[in-house]
């Protein structure tokens, strides 16, 4: 059957398509709205100027916003190819002219559809990946902005009492719960360490004493009232509760989390594996659909992972081997801190990192490595819908 293609220069609040035929002529260019109606009719018409030919189509978002036209071409049984951003902005350079339109990038697309056999389709997750690829997307999102609460807050501390800025860590609760309210020396002091330890265990802190008697003795450190101490305090105030606020919606995230993720049936299989819990094994989940038979080979997961080094050879270098430069970077992200916690629990994890270590590998290339050979063995244990068992030995290192 003769084919045309759908470029589709997708965006937030509209979509350009451009349809050509085998010899590359335009049938079809179009601009239409990020709307249910407005992109049943541009399939329709797609359909149409096709006369019967088969339509493939090609986006150069797999989510956001084209979530939409994704859905309505998975329900009308379409073929649709994703070709990445990166990918199209490199090839617009082959084409004839300085210029960039919508309508020029989405006959790129279409173009690139024609001519290449190696891009993949948009991968549907199942119900409980796609939730979770939500949630989790959400909780580091939460986990950044926590993060950067507490610099903000140790820095405007910084300001106007540093004794008490170094006596606590801030990711803490108890700390938190202290500068929330109370915030400068002379607070502090006139409260004294009896009274501030019955505040503080009042209101859940732990080591309420001990993290009285720390603050009585920074606040002891210090008597002189800097000019940036009024507007200070009430910040560094703000930001702890703000903080505290952020851990409440992670700890709720995680109970959602948890709950999506023990519904899926490889949510066992998953945290049997050395280094993976909850969160973790979730966004492992989330990045890969729910279904590792859609990457075909244990070696596309590893690429796609950005576990599987490219090479760079040219002319008479060869061997060179480099990161690939287009990857998930959260598929990859997960994998690197599964691994780093397996260390911990796994002594073939251990053994194998040393090994990659003793080889003159640094710290992340051998975590790296490590990464490679758990995505094999996570791989198996999907495959033959087995749990983790730890050899009984660990893998003789081979002698020198």
């Amino acid at each position: 059957m003769t084919r045309v293609w759908a470029g589709i220069d997708s965006g937030k609040r509209a979509h350009h398509c451009v349809v050509i035929d085998g010899a590359g002529r335009v049938l079809l260019s179009q601009r239409v709205a990020n709307d249910e109606t407005a992109l049943l009719e541009l399939i329709a018409a797609v359909l149409k100027a096709a006369d019967g030919e088969e339509v493939v189509w090609a986006t150069d978002l797999n989510s956001g916003g084209a979530a939409l036209l994704i859905a309505l071409l998975a329900g009308h049984g379409q073929q649709l190819l994703y070709i990445p951003g990166r990918v199209v902005h490199h090839a617009a350079a082959t084409y004839r002219g300085d210029g960039k339109t919508d309508a020029k990038d989405a006959r790129i697309i279409a173009d690139q559809a024609r001519m290449r056999t190696d891009l993949q389709p948009v991968r549907g997750g199942d119900q409980i990946s796609t939730d979770l690829r939500l949630l989790t997307a959400r909780r580091t999102d939460l986990t950044f902005d926590r993060v950067r609460a507490i610099n903000r807050l140790r820095a405007t501390m910084l300001e106007y009492f540093p004794a008490l800025e170094a006596a606590f860590d801030y990711s803490k609760k108890a700390p938190l719960i202290l500068v929330a309210g109370h915030q400068t020396p002379d607070a502090i002091r006139r409260i004294g360490a009896a009274r501030l330890a019955a505040w503080l265990k009042k209101r859940g802190a732990r080591n309420a004493a001990a993290i009285a008697a720390k603050a009585v003795e920074a606040a002891r450190a210090q008597h002189t009232v800097l000019a940036t101490q009024a507007t200070g305090s009430h910040l560094v105030a703000r930001l702890a509760e703000q903080i505290m606020a952020i851990d409440a919606d992670i700890a709720q995230l995680d109970q959602e989390i948890e709950e999506r993720f023990t519904q899926h049936p490889d949510a066992p299989i998953l945290l049997s594996v050395p280094g993976f819990a909850i969160v973790l094994a979730a966004t492992f989940l989330a990045n890969t659909g729910g279904d590792l038979t859609a990457f075909e080979t244990v070696d596309r997961l590893a690429s796609v992972a950005g576990l599987a080094p490219a090479p760079r050879d040219s002319g008479r270098i060869s061997g060179n081997h480099h990161r690939p430069r287009r990857f998930n970077r959260r598929l990859m992200r997960t994998c690197y801190l599964a691994a780093l916690s397996s260390l911990k629990s796994s002594p073939a994890s251990r053994a194998f990192y040393e090994r990659k270590r003793s080889e003159g590998k640094s710290h992340k290339q051998a975590l790296i490595a490590l990464a490679r050979r758990r995505i094999n063995t996570i791989w198996a244990m999907l495959r033959d819908r087995t749990t983790y068992q730890e050899p009984t030995q660990p893998p003789l290192t081979p002698a020198a």
